[in-house]
C-alpha cells in the first residue's frame, strides 16, 4: 500500500518544512509515503466561499484515482489515540487498497463533492490548528502509528 499526503499550497514556514522532511524520510522506511501539493488558489477575493471550495475541489480530483481511498482531515471527523490510528493503518493495509489519500483541505474546508467522494474523514484533535501545522502534525503521527505496528520504542504507553 502507498500513503498519499494532499496539500492545499506550499508550506510556508522553514521550521515547517524541515519538521515534515524529517518525517517524511522516517516514514520511507515503513511505507511508500508521497505528499502532493496543489497550488493555492490566487484572486481569491473575487470568489465566494463556496467558489473557493469547488475550485479546490476540482484540483484534488485530478490527483486522485477512483480505486483511491479519500480520508479528509476534518475538524468533523473521526477521533484516534496514537495506538487506535495504528490500527485504522493497519486495517487499510490489510484491506488490499493500493493508494490511501489523506487530504489537509483549504482554510475553509472542502465542497459538497469532496465530502460525497471521500471515504472517511478524521480530525487530529477537537482543537483547531493551522493547515500548516496540521502538515507536521499529522505526518508526525503516520511515522507514530509505523513504529506502534513494528512494536519499535517511539511511542511510549
Amino acid at each position: 500500500m502507498k500513503i498519499t499526503l494532499i496539500l492545499n499550497g506550499k508550506t510556508e514556514e522553514d521550521y515547517l518544512i524541515k519538521g515534515i522532511s524529517a518525517y517524511e524520510k522516517r516514514l520511507k522506511h515503513y511505507i511508500s509515503f508521497e505528499t502532493v501539493v496543489i497550488p493555492a488558489l490566487k484572486n481569491t477575493k473575487a470568489l465566494s466561499i463556496e467558489q473557493q471550495k469547488e475550485k479546490e475541489g476540482e484540483l484534488l480530483f485530478k490527483e486522485i484515482e477512483n480505486s483511491d481511498r479519500l480520508i479528509l482531515l476534518d475538524e468533523n471527523g473521526k477521533e484516534y489515540n496514537s495506538v487506535d490510528f495504528s490500527g485504522f493503518l493497519q486495517q487499510q493495509m490489510n484491506s488490499g487498497i493500493k493508494n490511501l489519500v489523506f487530504v489537509v483541505g483549504g482554510p475553509y474546508g472542502f465542497s459538497d463533492a469532496v465530502y460525497k467522494r471521500a471515504n472517511g474523514k478524521i480530525a487530529l484533535s477537537k482543537m483547531t490548528f493551522s493547515h500548516q501545522m496540521v502538515r507536521l502534525f499529522f505526518v508526525e503521527q503516520l511515522y507514530r502509528g509505523m513504529t506502534i505496528l513494528k512494536n519499535e520504542p517511539y511511542h511510549h504507553q
